[in-house]
């Protein structure tokens, strides 16, 4: 049991009211600035790729066989995305790496961050990219968010890790949902879930200027 202060006047956010509450992009920015310099240490790393190995290696024990068209292609094709990741040494802070919409809450002036299940040491574009794609944002509103936390105009090397990330954090919890269906989690359709997350990952990885994205996080 986790007991925590109680906030009145907030709202729990959703996909809907994080696209159309004016200034809601530049007030998740906020908040997720406010935590990544807070030089807070979390004893988990929360590594992309190798929470995918290990989401891949769980899979095969509870003998899954199938996964959505394509998936294992699309981690090949995400070798190129890991090699331009790591190409260059990346900042590593506190994230929360898990930012639902329904993590959020707001009252029109701040945004406060909750349910820190997933949260550990990772790159803090992390959660700027996941926020993007549990929110549904618009690029006006990528580039909003991404702006509003660097407090300048973000370099494209900024602007194509978010992209990346976009990208991976759909590969990564498409898997997730596959696990909660194999073990008959009834919240809700599991398999819905991990396809559409997929479907999404693919559109955007098929996404013509997806590979200038991947070129610019390489150069640095």
């Amino acid at each position: 049991i986790m007991v925590t202060r109680y906030l009145d006047g907030y709202d729990t956010m959703s996909p809907e009211s994080m696209q159309t509450l004016p200034g809601a992009p530049t007030r998740t920015a906020k908040a997720f600035h406010k935590l990544h310099e807070s030089g807070q240490t979390f004893s988990f790393r929360f590594d992309l790729f190798s929470m995918i190995d290990g989401y891949l290696e769980h899979l095969a024990k509870l003998g899954v066989t199938e996964f959505p068209e394509g998936y294992h292609d699309a981690v090949r094709e995400a070798e190129s995305v890991r090699q331009a990741l790591n190409a260059h040494e990346l900042p590593l802070t506190a994230c929360h790496c898990d930012p639902m919409c329904e993590n959020l809450l707001d009252d029109g002036k701040r945004m406060w961050i909750i349910d820190w299940e997933y949260s550990g040491m990772n790159d803090p574009i992390w959660d700027l990219g996941d926020v993007s794609v549990e929110a549904s944002f618009s690029p006006e509103q990528d580039r909003e968010m991404l702006e509003a936390y660097l407090g300048r105009p973000a370099t494209p090397t900024e602007m194509g890790r978010m992209i990346l990330y976009k990208a991976m954090c759909d590969l990564l919890w498409t898997l997730w949902g596959l696990i909660q269906h194999a073990t008959d989690n009834p919240a809700e359709d599991f398999w819905l879930y991990a396809t559409t997350r997929f479907d999404r990952c693919r559109t955007l990885m098929n996404d013509p200027g997806f590979g200038d994205h991947v070129a610019a996080v390489r150069a640095g």
